[in-house]
């Protein structure tokens, strides 16, 4: 008997991402830091690629302050590893993690 098959969209994986992203408590907010111009010209504070059942994630985001931020990248890309492959069934690739600012 096979294994029924999970389609969903980039959209999803993107969202599943973002909402996996903002659960990690030293997370501020995602989106780049600096002048309201600067935010405007940005890209995607998530965006995601995918090939043959494999995601590459790319999270641009803002940390809390006081928060240890290469602690915070790994619990961002563990998050992220982990909603990618329970959730969705895929192979986690590579989880890039940008921290663009601390606080306000």
């Amino acid at each position: 008997m096979s294994q029924p098959e999970l389609h969903v969209t980039r959209d999803v994986v993107v969202d599943m991402v973002r909402l996996a992203v903002e659960e990690v408590p030293g997370v501020l907010r995602l989106g780049s830091g600096g002048p309201g111009w600067r935010r405007a010209l940005g890209s995607a504070p998530v965006t995601v690629r995918l090939a043959s059942g494999r995601a590459d994630a790319r999270i641009v985001l803002i940390a809390r302050p006081g928060h240890h931020l290469v602690g915070l990248a790994a619990q961002v890309r563990s998050a992220v590893a982990a909603a990618l492959e329970r959730l969705l069934g895929l192979e986690a690739g590579t989880v890039t993690v940008i921290v663009d600012g601390v606080g306000g």
